[in-house]
């Protein structure tokens, strides 16, 4: 991290020697005469601005760093990220002209109109950092104002990066140095960089400034956490670095004899990646494999996977720790092998292997394509367009959204959520949230197109219209001749769509037909859920009274309309059959009862003990071994004893994880009836595992002179909501004619 004041050279009086900090800079970064000549005159504008403003008292208040101490850091920083002259130019006086201490006009009369224009982007790209989901925040009373700086801050993005480049640095400066000030103005500061600008470093592959912007964050904004996972960091660092140092020594000497030429170095470890990693793995800090990490660095592709091999060769891989990002690279460019390994005294290390040219993409993005020329420039200027498609596509999404506060949430969650980028069969991008199926494609590609859809071709394929979509994928929609969007589409458990705007279109299409037909629909609708589900006994009355609605026929025109959910109805009835919270599903009886400490999931009916190994705590991630008596010995996942058992005797190991509390398990009974087909059965089976289902009886008849099988199904879900989610995707297999929970009664007589 580079420091604000202390590594500037100062006069004998104090201030900074402008000329002293000049040349050792450009010893450090290799500037031309005429380079070094343009930035000197840039800081020497700076520092006499800032001496103007101190003796007119003109101070930016709150903080401890002069302009021109924040101007030089931001210089300091561009140029590790290889910037040009002008952007260097323009990050020395940026400052000076935010701090309204010069005009721009002036600075354009000095600099130039290209570091003029620089500035002014910048500038604009606060607004952005404003955006909120409510209509406050930057949509107040200039409300359009605001939405035109925005869409001119795109633009210039768009057209030169480097814009975006200094204000996340300039964001990077600022949360740096807010240590000085009080803790409201560190939290806004942190919050802001945590939701706009890591995640645009992110975007831009600027991977060496989107850790320290998340870190920073993550300081100010979980305090507490922040400082328990730096100080378990810090009790064990030197074992850790003995630990490291003796594995890049054995790496050294595998490549050495393999005549492979390599640079292994211990990798740095970010404290907000391992708490994210805490988080999604609902792990403990001795859990989180990375602490312990190496980066081995080779000349080329071939020689990547060639270290993978000699590493795996020399300890035990972590089954599912292994990610191929060279031949699947992230959403930003980033490439890399990671593994995870039982190294040494049967500690875990994750290793990362990749290419110097792919590492220089991986810490500097965008920046680092600046420096390959020659044969290279094409493959670079393709990676740099690609990083800036998104950009693109927002300029369109105000038109079509006509909203403003949509176009705000647009930008904040195009900026902060993860995408996918696919391709219309004329090879024009179009910018998804991740998890968008080929129906969201359609409504974003036009209303109309979504309206008409009846099916669709991914790389020329015919594909359920609910299938998510990978980068890369080209698209194709299939429409009729006239609109008739399906009911289904709004049904979340069939997972159709994930985007607002595919969803409120939908819905408003429903709510612009005839009542007569809304409420022919919406019974129709009721009465096909409520016989999958086995509720034949519906006081109707009761149920749209209890629902607010004046009749039937009311409530039937809510939900075919879309006002209203199914499953909504679907709760209100079962609550008035059963009472508050329940839903007439039968609680799967237990033969071993955990009586104290934590549940854990996954036994079924089989006895348990800890292992004395490694005597695992709630904390920890468990597996399971079955020994000779039919009990189950629990272990940590990374217990030696356990890893050693799943090489030895993978078919004892059961998958377990921590309940908190015992989790609630339903019995349901389900009937399917279907045209009999090759493979029915597997896809049936595959469903249930997909849905976590588990099967306690399954039974099947055939009728060969009808073509047709039954099958019986016995299996336990957590709520009723699954089990329609469950019925509702064994509905949409193939010759599945119908696929229903038996009746509640019969449930409980079987």
């Amino acid at each position: 991290m580079v420091k604000v004041r202390d590594d500037h050279p100062l006069c004998p009086e104090g201030r900074i020697d402008l000329v002293a900090w000049s040349e050792k800079f450009r010893h450090r970064f290799g500037l031309t005469p005429e380079q070094q000549s343009q930035l000197t005159i840039a800081i020497e504008f700076a520092d006499a601005v800032e001496q103007r403003a101190i003796a007119e008292n003109n101070v930016w208040g709150g903080g401890e760093v002069s302009t021109l101490e924040f101007g030089l850091e931001m210089v300091e920083v561009l140029a590790e990220l290889h910037c040009d002259v002008e952007t260097l130019v323009a990050a020395a006086i940026y400052r000076c002209v935010r701090e309204e201490k010069v005009d721009l006009n002036e600075v354009k009369q000095l600099f130039g109109s290209a570091v003029a224009d620089l500035i002014d982007g910048v500038l604009r790209m606060a607004v952005i950092g404003a955006l909120r989901n409510d209509s406050s925040g930057a949509f107040g009373q200039a409300e359009a104002d605001q939405i035109e700086s925005v869409r001119k801050m795109l633009v210039a993005m768009i057209d030169d990066v480097r814009v975006g480049l200094i204000k996340i640095v300039e964001r990077t400066c600022a949360i740096r140095t807010v240590k000085f000030n009080d803790p409201e103005k560190q939290i806004r500061v942190a919050r802001e960089v945590r939701d706009v600008y890591a995640p645009l470093a992110h975007r831009l592959g600027i991977g060496h400034l989107k850790w320290e912007l998340e870190d920073l964050a993550f300081r100010y904004l979980e305090a507490e956490t922040y400082k328990e996972i730096a100080k378990q960091l810090d009790e064990k660092r030197v074992a850790r670095q003995e630990y490291i140092a003796m594995m890049i020594g054995r790496l050294n000497n595998v490549l050495g004899e393999a005549g492979i030429h390599g640079v292994v170095e211990g990798r740095a470890k970010h404290i907000f990646s391992i708490w994210k990693k805490m988080l999604k793995k609902e792990i403990a800090f001795s859990q989180v494999y990375d602490i312990r990490a190496v980066r081995i660095l080779v000349d080329s592709t071939r020689d990547c996977y060639s270290v993978l091999g000699l590493v795996h060769a020399l300890w035990r891989n972590i089954p599912h720790e292994f990610d191929d990002y060279i031949a699947s690279p992230k959403e930003n460019g980033y490439r890399s092998l990671h593994t995870a390994v039982v190294g040494p005294e049967g500690k875990v290390i994750e290793v990362q292997i990749r290419t110097n040219e792919m590492h220089e993409e991986a810490e500097f993005g965008v920046c680092a394509h600046w420096r390959y020329k020659g044969a290279d420039m094409e493959k670079s200027a393709n990676a740099y367009e690609q990083k800036m498609d998104w950009l693109r596509n927002v300029l369109s999404w105000h038109e079509e959204e006509g909203s403003r506060a949509a176009f705000a949430e647009q930008i904040r969650v195009g900026i902060i959520q993860d995408r996918v980028y696919v391709f219309t069969p004329e090879g024009h991008v179009v910018d998804l949230p991740l998890g968008a199926t080929a129906l969201d494609f359609a409504y974003q590609v036009h209303t109309e197109v979504g309206h008409r859809c009846r099916g669709a071709k991914v790389n020329g394929r015919v594909v359920p219209l609910n299938q998510n979509l990978r980068n890369g994928d080209q698209v194709e929609i299939i429409t009729g001749r006239r609109e008739a969007p399906s009911r289904s589409w709004l049904d979340d458990s069939l997972g159709y769509i994930v985007t607002s705007r595919a969803k409120t279109n939908i819905s408003h299409w429903f709510r612009q037909q005839a009542r007569d037909q809304n409420v022919a629909d919406g019974g129709m609708l009721l009465d096909r859920e409520f016989k999958r589900l086995g509720l034949m006994s519906i006081d109707f009355q009761a149920l749209y009274e209890r629902l607010g609605f004046e009749s039937l026929d009311d409530l039937y025109a809510a939900v075919g309309a879309s006002d209203l959910g199914v499953m909504d109805v679907i709760s209100a009835a079962l609550e008035l059959e059963n009472g508050p919270g329940s839903h007439g599903l039968l609680p799967v009886q237990s033969k071993h009862q955990q009586e104290s400490g934590p549940a854990i999931n996954g036994l079924g009916n089989l006895a348990m003990e800890f292992g004395s190994c490694c005597s695992p705590s709630s904390d920890t991630d468990i597996t399971g071994f079955v020994d000779n008596r039919r009990v189950v010995i629990v272990h940590s996942s990374d217990c030696p004893t356990a890893l050693q058992f799943m090489q030895d005797e993978p078919e004892r190991i059961i998958k377990l994880s921590w309940g908190g509390q015992q989790e609630d398990r339903y019995v349901a009974q389900l009937k399917i009836e279907a045209w009999d087909r090759t493979g029915l059965l597997r896809d049936v089976t595959t469903v249930l595992d997909l849905e976590s289902v588990n099967v306690t009886a399954i039974s099947t008849k055939s009728d060969r002179d009808s073509s047709t099988v039954d099958m019986s199904i016995e299996c336990e879900v957590d709520s009723i909501h699954s089990l329609a989610q469950l019925i509702s995707v064994l509905n949409q297999l193939p010759n599945v004619i119908s696929a229903q929970r038996i009746d509640s009664k019969k449930s409980a007589n079987a």
